[in-house]
């Protein structure tokens, strides 16, 4: 590369601290571009900028821009977008105030390159001409709206409905305004219904495999765990499921196994849930230390949109991880010698009996998955295909 281009990330979450996927996402992005690169960050959030979100930003971003959307106008915009037909995903984010501040910011800047984080934020910058642009969709939010819609019943299912034939048409509208296009797994770009949809590059998540890494010295406490943000509606029935549905199945032969909650924000359903086997510790201040005591990861997923991070960083840090075939579609990796597929119930709790009673299955498990994920999901390769996309 001959020269330092400046680029401009625009997204709708302050990315620090590193505790949802879109965040740990962009936050990586950005600090492996930085390297060769000029990196400006702008952000519309309901949030302030933290003192140490502050400090460990800076350290990749050249400038911060952070605008504060307050309750009143979040509220404004969603009766704006119900009329408007943008999909509420779109109008949570965008009113005039933070469309005036972009604009300015992106002035100031003068970016040889707009990139933006999720279809919510894309509005914004879709007029923007004289800039290459790179959106990133990221997830398939049309093709998770529509199975959230299934599981439902009466009013919440018709909201879904309209939010996902909404976002289904916002998906294919939004796409000739960039230049280039992410998403972040096959199954992903599949489930979009336009036809431009098929030159999406596919851009999967990847692990900092030196700081995601196995420790021995450390004693294991935990049979199994369940790492992530535990006020998001996938990881709360998937732990429901595991405490109601798998561990009494597990409790009937080993009586002493115990499950390990750990995120942030778990919901008043998932603290319910803890007992004298089952541990809810709310934030961490360090998620490793959740995957050094853990002996298995389950993650009985029943979403089929993204890429799991709590599956990838299981599988850098050699804990032998149990999800489902539809949340493996967009890892990819080799069921029985990479990563153990459950189907049901007593599937799961068959598996993890099998692992527990032995310890060299356990080890196998994971030095393969550890492997499978250094070979496909490290992020100085990953972010250098996205140099490569955007044509830095």
């Amino acid at each position: 590369m001959s020269s330092r281009k400046k680029i401009f990330f625009l997204c709708s979450r302050i990315p620090y601290p590193l505790e949802k996927g879109d965040k740990l996402r962009v936050y990586h992005q950005m600090r492996h571009l930085s390297k060769n690169n000029d990196v400006y960050l702008c952000v519309v959030s309901n949030q302030k900028l933290s003192d140490s979100a502050r400090d460990e930003l800076e350290k990749i971003c050249v400038k911060l821009f952070v605008y504060e959307s307050t309750v009143s106008s979040i509220l404004s915009n969603l009766i704006i977008s119900f009329f408007s037909r943008l999909p509420f995903q779109v109008g949570y984010f965008f009113n005039s105030g933070a469309d005036f501040f972009i604009k300015k910011a992106v002035a100031s800047v003068k970016p040889d390159h707009l990139f933006v984080q999720l279809l919510r934020m894309s509005e914004y910058v879709k007029n923007i001409e004289g800039i290459p642009k790179t959106l990133d969709y990221m997830d398939s939010f049309s093709m998770g709206m529509k199975r959230r819609k299934e599981k439902e019943k009466s009013l919440k299912k018709w909201l879904y409905h309209l939010e996902n034939k909404s976002l289904e048409r916002y998906e294919r509208d939004i796409f000739p305004y960039f230049d280039h296009h992410m998403i972040i797994s096959e199954q992903d770009k599949n489930s979009l219904v336009f036809e431009d949809a098929k030159k999406i590059h596919v851009v999967p998540n990847g692990v900092d495999t030196e700081f995601f890494a196995p420790n021995s010295n450390i004693e294991k406490k935990y049979d199994i765990i369940f790492t992530g943000n535990m006020s998001y509606p996938p990881n709360v029935a998937a732990v429901e499921i595991i405490a109601n549905e798998i561990l009494p199945l597990v409790w009937k032969t080993r009586p002493t196994c115990n499950l390990l909650i750990a995120g942030s924000e778990p919901s008043n359903v998932v603290k319910a849930l803890a007992n004298d086997k089952i541990t809810v510790t709310g934030w961490m201040d360090d998620i490793r230390s959740a995957y050094h005591e853990g002996r298995i990861c389950l993650t009985p997923l029943n979403i089929g949109t993204g890429l799991q991070n709590k599956i990838l960083e299981a599988m850098s840090m050699e804990i032998p991880c149990i999800t489902s075939e539809l949340a493996n579609n967009a890892l990819n990796a080799s069921p029985d010698k990479e990563i153990l597929i459950g189907k049901d119930p007593a599937d799961y709790a068959a598996i993890v009996l099998r692992l527990l009673d032995d310890i060299n299955e356990q080890k196998r498990i994971g030095a393969a998955g550890k492997q499978y994920v250094f070979n496909n999901y490290h992020w100085e390769s990953i972010v250098a295909k996205m140099e490569s996309i955007m044509e830095l």
